[in-house]
């Protein structure tokens, strides 16, 4: 879907949607307990793909009032307004998938469920789309196969389609903590069923570390222990700085009256931020409800934008942040523990005078799409001037002067969202290619924008 976009201010009151990492996580949890409610779960193409993964191990997914269809197979589908998923969890121990698991284009999902899949007394096979097929998955393997299972990936190049036979006991395994933090999450949850337990040491410093923060919360809040360590093996207040990771066996998830919350989305937030802060109308602020303070790196973007000179107020009792229209600076900002800031960020540089640097993000172009690259060109297209670097991308703001133009989406949605905040200031019309990625995180996204007031048009329909 092609969305067009043109020079527009906004206004008015829009809300967050619920995170996508807490729903994955959550809806996992509940997959591995005897079973579980998860309410204001974000429904989306990726949490959708974790649902199904859940249902492929023995349990089920279905919207709580029982009146829809249950995610029984790779073409049900919960309805995108379901407030709450009712799970029927398959008590820690996943039986062995009657097919394959898609996980689509989810790379948390397919993460999260190769650990889970560890633990079936059996083999499981893990596929996903074009883009999912090419990312890493081997230090993941590696760790598996070191803890005693067959973790493979069929083409022997550590990236799906990947096999993997259980089941999983436990015990102490290293992996390095510089590629990906969710392959600790993944070892963290299904760790704790095993019967031994696991303890991760780390070869490399962790980056990411606030994605670990939301997993020990969320497994806190399930009844599950799991801690952080340092080089002497005590333990830590959270993941920063951690040498490893010890998680008992044997135990059980279990949230405290069957239920777990899903908080708002940060990710998703700091577009409804950037938004304001370059395109509010002039004493017309943007509200942003559902910004209840968590464990999520993301909420960042606060500070960030502020150190950018944007006029920002967080109500954190409330959970509404305000923002209105500033004239942005060029800062520096290490996106080592937040990497998909790094498109909002980027799209703010472009607007900002001086230069916006953003470091420490290698790792940002292992994503969905080569999300440092893709953005250095993308803004380029536009009229941004931009420097990259394997480890950083500099936006010189002074030297941009942005304009319509035809840019490409990359099948991501951050990247997809992140132009159209751009194309909010641009002169002229922007067309964005492959609008309909943003239902990976923020289904409605174009929809909370036109009710802001962007002008924007999607398929030749005027909103």
């Amino acid at each position: 879907m092609d969305v067009h976009v043109t020079t527009s201010t906004v206004r008015g009151t829009a809300r967050a949607p619920p995170s996508k990492s807490y729903t994955h996580r959550a809806l996992l949890a509940a997959g591995y307990s005897d079973g579980a409610t998860v309410r204001s779960p974000l429904v989306s193409a990726d949490t959708k793909a974790t649902a199904r993964a859940v249902t492929a191990f023995g349990g089920a997914v279905e919207p709580e009032a029982g009146t829809e269809t249950a995610v029984d197979d790779t073409e049900a589908l919960i309805p995108d307004d379901a407030g709450a998923l009712a799970v029927d969890g398959f008590g820690g121990r996943p039986a062995v998938p009657e097919d394959v698991i898609d996980c689509a284009n989810s790379g948390t999902t397919m993460r999260l469920v190769t650990a889970a899949a560890a633990l079936a007394d059996g083999t499981t096979v893990l596929t996903g789309d074009g883009s999912l097929r090419s990312r890493p998955q081997g230090p993941l393997l590696e760790a598996l196969g070191d803890l005693g299972v067959r973790a493979e990936s069929t083409r022997g190049n550590g990236q799906a389609p990947l096999v993997v036979s259980g089941p999983l006991a436990g015990g102490e395994v290293a992996i390095p903590g510089d590629v990906s933090s969710q392959y600790v999450t993944a070892l963290l949850m299904a760790g704790a069923v095993t019967d031994e337990g696991v303890e991760i040491d780390l070869t490399t410093p962790l980056k990411s570390a606030p994605y670990v923060d939301i997993t020990l919360e969320l497994l806190a809040d399930f009844g599950i222990e799991a801690t952080p360590v340092d080089d002497g093996g005590d333990a830590l207040d959270g993941a920063a700085g951690a040498a490893g990771f010890v998680v008992e066996g044997g135990q059980s998830y279990a949230p405290e009256g069957g239920s777990y919350t899903v908080p708002g989305d940060f990710s998703s937030i700091s577009y409804l931020v950037a938004a304001g802060a370059v395109a509010a109308e002039p004493g017309e602020p943007v509200r942003i409800e559902g910004a209840v303070p968590s464990a999520q790196g993301d909420s960042a973007i606060v500070e960030i934008a502020e150190r950018m000179g944007a006029d920002i107020e967080w109500d954190r009792e409330a959970g509404v942040i305000t923002v209105r229209r500033s004239e942005l600076s060029g800062v520096e900002v290490d996106v080592g523990d937040t990497p998909d800031l790094l498109p909002t960020i980027a799209a703010l540089g472009a607007v900002a005078d001086g230069d916006t640097r953003i470091t420490n993000c290698e790792h940002v172009r292992y994503k969905e799409t080569d999300r440092v690259a893709a953005m250095a060109e993308e803004l380029e297209k536009m009229g941004a001037e931009t420097t990259e670097e394997r480890d950083a991308l500099t936006i010189h703001g002074s030297e941009s002067d942005l304009r319509g133009a035809s840019v490409d989406g990359r099948a991501d949605h951050r990247i997809v969202m992140s132009l159209a905040v751009a194309a909010l200031v641009a002169d002229g019309t922007t067309t964005i290619r492959g609008g309909e990625h943003v239902d990976v995180s923020f289904p409605n996204f174009f929809d909370a924008m036109a009710d802001l007031g962007m002008a924007i048009e999607r398929d030749g329909a005027s909103e």
